[in-house]
């Protein structure tokens, strides 16, 4: 499986790529807008875990990039702040599958990562 991280705190997304990782995904990382875009304008992503509030641009942004570009791609939200906690971010993001705190447990989100990507064609599941 392959998974994107767009994280501006680098930190936290080392810490999930770890976990990621041990279960066997091939994960990439972006810090911002930019990078991510050229990393989805290059490589399949299976899924892509993006915080919803990024240092270098919109992850929003990002999102309606990947279901242009990546249809199958599903997103994975995190976020510290209550931006969309009435549950709003599945209007505005299509491929969005989940919406979490971003003190979530590594291996939950690990966990959610191995649920929702095991079902994309890009992963090789029907």
């Amino acid at each position: 499986m392959k998974v994107l991280i767009v994280e501006s705190q680098n930190d936290l997304a080392k810490i999930w790529q770890r976990h990621l990782e041990r279960m066997g995904m091939s994960v990439s990382r972006s810090s911002g807008q930019t990078d991510a875009i050229c990393h989805l304008s290059t490589y399949d992503t299976d899924i892509i875990i993006m915080d919803l509030v990024l240092d270098d641009g919109s992850a929003l942004a990002v999102a309606d990039y990947a279901s242009y570009r990546q249809p199958d791609a599903k997103v994975i939200f995190v976020t510290n702040t209550s931006f969309f906690s009435d549950g709003s971010i599945f209007s505005h993001a299509t491929n969005a599958c989940a919406f979490v705190q971003s003190a979530t447990p590594p291996e939950d989100l690990a966990a959610m990562v191995e649920h929702y990507g095991a079902t994309t064609p890009q992963s090789g599941a029907a």
